[in-house]
């Protein structure tokens, strides 16, 4: 049987709002910085900004049961386009019109509305200190925890952008959705990540949904993109999934879920890359290939080691090509540059 205690436990300290030191996953906060950033960044600055950011997450979760999966997806998004520095969230101005957000890899992103809000509850309580991209990061780490993930010590002080890559910068940087293994584990060793740290960020597909365009993908080329699905769920998905072209409006509107429980985080996305029902390519594919496969089964058969794996390779992520310093600025409106 798969050890489900520590989950339970990570989530239940979440959900009553105990000290977050005693909820870490890998032992007490640090005092040594990481890439620039400090695991006691806003110790004088801003105090309680853990605090509430995690109250004002509270309401969303319960609300929005997919909340989680979108915070997560929002990170990944902003950090893989020139580093973490919350360009995602800028909207059009001036003569920028077609912003990083515009590019249809970011398709579906959600909640940048609820990182501006936290903003503003963190403005009222200590003006011109937070970043935008720091808020950004802990929505993530705290969605994963909430969903029954680990609740990981994050470095913090990461400044926010000046401005924002154009959207064609965003379609040459994020990835595909027919990705393979080659193409997924070159993105996250530039990040310095391990094979394994990387097989155990592709974990966070334990949450949320994939849209059925890019799903539909696959089938343009199937001998290559279904070489390792499952017949029954290759069956399964073009049932699910309307037959139509996948950049159709029926496509766009519709999805299956990543694994069978999608809202929680857990090891069941592992599960699914061994048997060949991913939805993506690299969901069926990280379960087949030599080089990623071992890791596979053993996130599978051991959460403990998944959770670890993913703490890591989440700091790495999160520290991606950060701004800090005077490199950066900390915004006081996330959607906008001073």
């Amino acid at each position: 049987m798969k050890p489900k205690s520590k989950a339970s436990a990570y989530a239940s300290c979440f959900l009553v709002m105990s000290l977050l030191s005693s909820c870490f996953i890998n032992g007490d906060q640090m005092e040594t910085n990481y890439e620039g950033l400090s695991y006691n960044y806003y110790e004088k600055t801003c105090p309680r900004i853990e605090e509430i950011v995690r109250s004002s997450l509270s309401p969303m979760f319960i609300l929005d049961p997919t909340s989680p999966a979108a915070l997560l997806r929002l990170m990944f998004h902003d950090c893989q386009v020139q580093g973490c520095d919350a360009s995602i969230l800028i909207e059009p101005s001036g003569d920028h019109q077609f912003t990083e957000f515009d590019s249809a890899k970011n398709f579906g992103i959600r909640k940048r509305e609820s990182i501006g809000a936290i903003k503003t509850s963190l403005e009222a309580e200590c003006p011109r200190q937070v970043s935008c991209s720091d808020i950004i990061i802990l929505a993530a780490r705290d969605a994963v925890a909430l969903s029954g993930g680990p609740l990981i010590s994050v470095p913090l002080g990461r400044k926010d952008s000046l401005s924002t890559p154009s959207k064609h910068v965003a379609d040459s940087l994020l990835p595909p959705s027919t990705a393979d293994v080659d193409t997924t584990l070159s993105l996250f060793a530039d990040m310095a990540m391990t094979v394994e740290e990387s097989v155990a960020i592709m974990g966070s597909h334990t949450l949320g949904v994939t849209h059925c365009n890019n799903v539909l993908s696959r089938f343009d080329n199937a001998n290559v993109t279904t070489a390792n699905m499952d017949p029954r769920f290759q069956t399964f998905l073009r049932v699910v999934c309307p037959e139509f072209s996948p950049s159709s409006i029926t496509a766009e509107a519709t999805f299956v879920p990543n694994d069978q429980t999608a809202v929680v985080f857990d090891t069941a996305y592992y599960d699914d890359a061994i048997a060949g029902r991913g939805n993506l390519r690299i969901d069926s594919e990280i379960g087949a290939d030599p080089r990623t496969r071992p890791f596979v089964e053993a996130f599978a058969a051991d959460q403990d080691r998944f959770f670890n794996a993913f703490s890591s390779a989440f700091v790495k992520l999160s520290s991606y090509k950060v701004l800090t310093g005077n490199k950066g600025v900390v915004r006081s409106v996330c959607d906008k540059v001073d």
